[in-house]
């Protein structure tokens, strides 16, 4: 397969050993290990030459991150796509769809499907729109999440807590808390109503242009 991983590493610095190592693993646990190696961990924290990862598509790949991330979607369960394959279904024969899998993602033939669309009740008798993709396009999001997560998350700001690894509301709470002890006493709070319900989408797609 062409576009194999081209990582430019730092040259260690004398004196690094396995404690390091395992120091830069600790501050990565949640980082998926079948995709990022310590060694691979410590050229992110340091830094790759040119800030750029030339190719994470064989990791995408890589039978262990695709059953990996199989096995996270299994454990969300969730509802069947366009395709009507459940999770159940899909586990009967996992390891001939896993395979297929790695197959279609190596020889990129394997396009996503439409997303099937349902309507959630909001509590206010209106409806939301939810997209459900298919069971083989979940996992196939969750593969690629796992190559290309850390690297996004090296650049998140610290105080930032929403949809990341190991961060939630209550962090979110604490740092608030030792605001407010600090002597901080103004709160603004900002938000865009109804924002994904709003947009032109007929622009987003190009049609206004």
């Amino acid at each position: 397969m062409e576009g194999q991983l081209e990582l430019e590493f730092t040259p260690p610095v004398p004196g690094n050993g396995a404690a390091q190592g395992a120091q830069v693993r600790a501050r990565w646990a949640w980082a998926e290990q079948s995709v990022w190696t310590t060694r691979m961990l410590a050229a992110l924290e340091k830094g790759v030459k040119g800030g750029i990862w030339f190719s994470l598509m064989d990791k995408v790949c890589a039978p262990a991150n695709l059953a990996s991330a199989w096995r996270k979607v299994k454990s969300n369960k969730g509802s069947a796509g366009v395709d009507h394959m459940t999770v159940t279904r899909f586990s009967a024969h996992e390891a001939d769809e896993l395979a297929r899998l790695h197959d279609e993602l190596t020889q990129g033939t394997c396009p996503p499907r439409p997303v099937r669309r349902t309507e959630t009740p909001k509590g206010d008798r209106r409806t939301r729109p939810l997209g459900i993709p298919t069971v083989r396009d979940r996992v196939v999001q969750g593969a690629l999440r796992h190559a290309i997560e850390p690297i996004f998350e090296r650049e998140f700001a610290e105080h930032r807590y929403g949809f990341r690894p190991r961060r939630g509301a209550k962090d979110a709470l604490r740092q608030v808390d030792a605001w407010l002890n600090e002597g901080h006493r103004y709160v603004v709070d900002a938000e865009i109503k109804s924002y994904f319900d709003t947009i032109p989408w007929g622009c987003a797609h190009g049609a206004c242009a």
